[in-house]
């Protein structure tokens, strides 16, 4: 039996959880501590990672304080995090100005600057295109994507740009902070779209750096996710509590290792994943590319394998968005303020559980409303910043309890939406694992499985798919289990849900409406949101 301590850093926090991994993985504790994503007027959305070191030192302390047997005698620490942020540091490792997040879409000048003239692909010059695609697998198409903040940072802040000593995504700063190593794992290196998926060995394209105008020097090594990347110093260990020299492994990004959590390892296993944001994706042993929909294979913890990807930018948050504007009264229009779980704590553990409970009760469909989970922005089928969530259909009849189940259903027309989309590239499973903080409520695992028609399966504790996951790299790494692929027998599943072959025909026709709604909204949407 080994011991490892993980770290999912996500958008608007960061989870520490130690696990215990023999025949089957299995949590021991975990703690959370939040910080902050500043989303600015121009598009921009920024973190500051200090931020997310302050958060690491909190939550470890705490645990070592709890386990610390456990935690003197670690195998290794290990990383799921968000991908597509622009972290530049300087030798140190430390940032020389706030990270971009994956959702920072202000670089559309530097897409078209660098971009090249016309003609062009997808915002690209077909040139860079093509030399992009036939290098990389990928093609930086979204003014979202890293190889623009990049620009963005070297045309808006140049003092800071030029104290930059490595380009970096969110876990590869934890891990310069922790060992002094300047690295990126495979799957890292490929979110940059400048990874040569050509190369028997990992690296960096020199042809598409040099199209893309990227400083070859400002690339840092790459590594195996189920590397050790080197021990942990002197100086970060105090500031953890934990042993000097405890191994720090590379770990993945979340698009990677939630699949891994999920225990969708094997060749077309299918996985949903909503958490802040959202996606399907599809393990496949081929690279593929769908320009017009903006779907790609990403290359997974295993190099050998990709994850044909299709990404929605707020899933859980709409959620969120519910919870705080609807569930909630925030303007204080009642004459008696109180909580709705006061009294009820036997029964709901929260206010969303709250919320599935009310959902569970309203009619399959939300009585014809819709709801688009667009709140900023899309980027899958269809690339479209200006694209907003909206409500379509609402009569003197609809209330909040219909509303709230739009938005569960929205999301989930979105997945539905993204599976038949892969299918038109990649074989996608018959049963979807569905996994991350959606999945903890029974009501929208069942609604998926209506929507998508297709069996749902739920992990334990799939809030935590993306620790698992790089808690099993550790298991690779220490030789519990001996491929990637393999760990998913360790991975527990805790609940299956059959769709309901009765709402087929709602949900084809809510479905096949939600499909419209954007072509049919898409210059009222241009006309109200650009710059």
């Amino acid at each position: 039996m080994i011991t490892v301590l993980a770290y999912d850093v996500g958008t608007s926090g960061v989870k520490t959880c130690l696990f215990e991994i023999d025949d089957r993985i299995r949590i021991i504790d975990s703690v959370s501590a939040s910080y902050s994503l500043h989303v600015l007027p121009d598009g921009g959305a920024e973190q500051d990672p200090d931020e997310w070191w302050q958060a690491i030192v909190q939550t470890t302390r705490q645990i070592a304080r709890d386990h610390p047997e456990q935690c003197a005698t670690l195998t290794g620490i290990s990383f799921c995090a968000q991908m597509q942020c622009l972290v530049m540091v300087d030798r140190r490792g430390r940032p020389v100005c706030p990270a971009m997040s994956y959702m920072d879409q202000r670089a559309s000048v530097e897409m078209r600057l660098i971009g090249g003239k016309a003609p062009r692909i997808s915002g690209v010059n077909a040139g860079i295109l093509a030399k992009a695609l036939y290098h990389t697998g990928a093609a930086p198409a979204s003014v979202k994507d890293p190889v623009w903040k990049y620009h963005w940072v070297r045309r808006n802040k140049p003092e800071a740009f030029a104290r930059a000593y490595k380009w970096l995504d969110a876990k590869e700063a934890i891990i310069a902070r922790m060992t002094g190593k300047f690295v990126m794992s495979h799957d890292s290196a490929f979110a940059t779209l400048l990874y040569d998926v050509r190369a028997r060995k990992g690296r960096f394209s020199p042809e598409v750096m040099r199209a893309l105008h990227v400083n070859p020097a400002h690339m840092p090594e790459i590594v195996a996710s189920t590397d050790v990347v080197g021990p942990l110093l002197a100086e970060a260990a105090d500031e953890l509590g934990l042993p000097e020299e405890t191994p720090v492994y590379a770990g993945g990004g979340d698009a990677s290792l939630i699949g891994v959590g999920a225990g969708a390892t094997e060749l077309h296993d299918t996985h949903v994943y909503m958490g802040t944001s959202g996606w399907v994706g599809t393990v496949t042993d081929k690279r593929a590319v769908d320009l017009s929909a903006m779907i790609a294979t990403v290359v997974g913890a295993d190099p050998s394998r990709y994850h044909y990807f299709a990404e929605l930018e707020t899933a859980g948050k709409c959620l969120e968005w519910v919870k705080d504007h609807l569930a909630l009264d925030e303007i204080n229009v009642y004459l008696d303020k109180h909580s709705v779980c006061e009294g009820m704590e036997a029964r709901f553990r929260s206010l969303y559980d709250y919320m599935s409970e009310v959902i569970s009760r309203s009619e399959p469909g939300a009585g014809g409303v819709l709801f688009t989970p667009w709140l900023h922005g899309n980027r899958c089928p269809f690339e479209d910043p200006n694209a907003r969530a909206m409500f379509m259909n609402i009569s003197l009849n609809t209330g909040k309890t219909e509303l709230m189940r739009a938005v569960v259903e929205g999301v989930c027309y979105h997945m539905r939406w993204f599976i038949e989309t892969q299918e038109k590239k990649v074989m996608t499973s018959s049963v979807v694992r569905f996994v991350g903080g959606g999945a903890l409520s029974d009501v929208t695992a069942q609604i998926l499985a209506d929507i998508v028609g297709r069996p749902v399966e739920v992990t334990e504790n799939p809030q935590d798919a993306g620790a698992v996951g790089a808690a099993l790299l550790v298991a690779v790494g220490a030789g519990i289990t001996p491929t990637v692929e393999s760990a998913r027998r360790l991975v527990t599943v805790h609940a299956r849900f059959e769709p309901r072959r009765e709402l087929a025909q709602t949900y084809a026709r809510q479905y096949d409406a939600y499909r419209k709604i954007y072509p049919a909204n898409k210059k009222i949407f241009s006309l109200l949101n650009r710059g």
